[in-house]
C-alpha cells in the first residue's frame, strides 16, 4: 500500500439516498467501496429546533488523495443543505484489503 486510506462518513435522509451516492462514488472510482448502515437515529439542533431523525450512514472507503473530490461530490449531490461529512484516517487493517482499495481507486486515471 503506497497511499494512505481514509474513511469518510456521511449521513443521508435514508437508504435510497445513501445507495445513490455510494453507487455513484464507486462508479466514478472516487471510492473503492461504500457500505451502508440503513438506519441510525440522529439527534441534533437545526435552526433552533431539536431534531430526532432516522437516517442512513454511508461509509466511504477511499484514498487520501481522492478525499477532497469525494467531499465535493457529496456536497454537490447530497439532498441536505449542510451534509455531515467526516473524514477519518485509516491507521491499519488488512494489507490485502488496503492494497485492493488502492487499486480500485487508482483505476480512476486509467
Amino acid at each position: 500500500m503506497g497511499e494512505k486510506a481514509v474513511l469518510i462518513m456521511v449521513t443521508t435522509g435514508g437508504r435510497d439516498d445513501a445507495e445513490r451516492l455510494g453507487e455513484a462514488l464507486v462508479v466514478e472510482r472516487l471510492a473503492a467501496c461504500c457500505s451502508i448502515v440503513p438506519m441510525v437515529h440522529s439527534i441534533y439542533y437545526w435552526e433552533g429546533q431539536l431534531k430526532r431523525e432516522h437516517e442512513a450512514l454511508l461509509l466511504i472507503k477511499t484514498l487520501e488523495s481522492r478525499a477532497a473530490a469525494v467531499q465535493e461530490f457529496v456536497r454537490t449531490h447530497h439532498d441536505y443543505d449542510v451534509p455531515e461529512i467526516l473524514q477519518i484516517p485509516i491507521e491499519g487493517g488488512s494489507s490485502a484489503y488496503l492494497n485492493w482499495l488502492e487499486g480500485q481507486v487508482a483505476k480512476a486515471g486509467q
